[in-house]
């Protein structure tokens, strides 16, 4: 249940509380459900926020000692700024949000739907590196159905973010609980992280995988009914 996460959460976030950056270090962490924003995230227009990115981009760049003036650089803080707020990081602005309609179940279909295999790209809030994966999202219809490509939109709506992967597949299957009204709803992700890939570590074969069961899929027998759909 919900409930059960956000005190798990709680608990870790209280736990995290007395230790610095530098003692958590490379650990795969997230504190709540929410992606962490400030109160006044959206007082400031897009147009805004691209042109306070790229002067503060164009000052990592000169600090890093990159030459602006040449042809190849000088446009860089600007497609940096309008990538972070139109593309990558686009599904941190509610306006973005993924408009559903539901349909009824006209067809009287009373067993799972699985969409499996929605390639995403989300980035790892701890380093701003990429994560490329999978998700596997299912569900069993109350009354309602949703179209199709919604599912997708919504998956990427939730990745278009910096991510954990467990908050991102919590995210999505709330997200997919309120819009079906209903409990019978599955999330599996299977993801490669970047940051471990082509740093730290390095490790280039390892994923990782998360899942969220509810409802219904809460059960070995659907549990294993899942994972033999996703195998074909």
């Amino acid at each position: 249940m919900i409930t059960d996460v956000v005190l798990k959460e709680k608990q870790i976030e209280s736990k995290l509380s007395g230790f610095s950056h530098d003692e958590v270090g490379d650990d795969h962490l997230f504190t709540g459900i929410e992606t962490p924003m400030k109160p006044d995230a959206f007082e400031i227009s897009d147009d805004e926020k691209k042109e306070k990115i790229a002067g503060l981009f164009s000052e990592i760049m000169n600090v890093m000692g990159l030459d602006l003036t040449d042809d190849s650089l000088k446009g860089t803080p600007k497609r940096v700024a309008k990538m972070y707020i139109d593309e990558i990081f686009s599904g941190l602005n509610p306006k973005n949000k993924p408009k559903v309609a539901l349909f009824d179940n006209k067809y009287q279909y009373n067993q799972m739907l699985v969409e499996k295999n929605i390639t995403f790209y989300s980035n790892c809030e701890h380093h701003f590196v990429p994560i490329i994966g999978k998700a596997h999202v299912a569900y069993i219809s109350s009354g309602k159905v949703i179209g199709l490509s919604k599912l997708n939109r919504i998956v990427q709506y939730y990745a278009k973010r910096p991510q954990v992967q467990e908050r991102l597949t919590n995210q999505i299957a709330e997200e997919l609980k309120a819009i079906l009204n209903t409990e019978d709803v599955a999330v599996i992700i299977d993801a490669k992280h970047l940051c471990v890939s082509s740093r730290g570590i390095k490790d280039e074969t390892s994923a990782t995988v998360t899942s969220y069961f509810g409802g219904k899929f809460n059960t070995q027998e659907k549990i294993a009914e899942l994972q033999n759909t996703l195998k074909y």
